[in-house]
């Protein structure tokens, strides 16, 4: 009996993919700088930090609360908006709450850019740890380029994002490089998702197409 195996699965539309993302962008992204820059313009800079520090706190006690796991990325979140807010309380510096975030973009950005000349595109192990994606698609020699190409394309826009932001941080006010740096990332990472999205259903439906090798049993 000749068997042949597919490599197609269904990828979530869309639509369903930006709902599921949006309220996460919201409370992670565009909420913070929110309420941050609402308490620091009232209360100055210990106000602003005791208000970010307190919206990440108050959502891993809602998570709690409403009885859903907490993931430990948020944790350490926590952990790191306190540590950046203690010194930035200690120096009496707004410059050094955000410079520590800047920075960690650019080794992101880098990670991203070293993983392509060593044939592991971290690209690629995003996407397995984000969806379930069948062993035989993954090592298909099509998808492997693709997600080179695309861990490539992301380590741009990482850094695209850090040296603009440096910039920003270092010769705008603190308003406008709140404001600004927030579009920029929305703007740079809505392009590059899009992009990520539409190249992926393209190498899924030439893939999906083609017949696994045979078994005869």
């Amino acid at each position: 009996m000749n068997r042949s195996t597919h490599h197609g699965f269904e990828l979530p539309r869309l639509t369903s993919l930006i709902r599921h993302a949006l309220p996460r962008f919201i409370e992670g992204a565009v909420a913070p700088v929110a309420i941050f820059y609402a308490a620091f313009a009232l209360l100055g800079l210990n106000g602003g930090l005791v208000a970010a520090v307190a919206w990440v706190y108050g959502g891993i006690a809602w998570r709690y609360w409403r009885g859903h796991g907490v993931p430990a990325l948020m944790f350490l979140a926590a952990a790191g908006v306190t540590v950046r807010a203690v010194l930035a309380a200690v120096t009496g510096s707004p410059v050094v709450y955000f410079l520590q975030p800047t920075l960690g973009t650019l080794v992101v950005g880098a990670t991203f850019l070293a993983s392509v000349p060593l044939g592991r595109p971290l690209a690629q192990k995003l996407a397995a740890d984000m969806v379930p994606l069948p062993e035989a698609f993954m090592k298909h020699e099509r998808v492997r380029q693709f997600f080179l190409r695309i861990s490539l394309l992301w380590s741009m826009v990482f850094f695209a994002n850090a040296l603009i932001s440096l910039w920003m941080l270092f010769n705008e006010s603190l308003g406008a490089f709140l404001w600004m740096r927030t579009s920029m990332v929305t703007v740079l990472g809505a392009a590059a998702v899009a992009v990520s999205i539409l190249g992926f259903k393209r190498v899924l439906r030439h893939v999906s197409g083609e017949p696994a090798t045979g078994v005869t049993g």
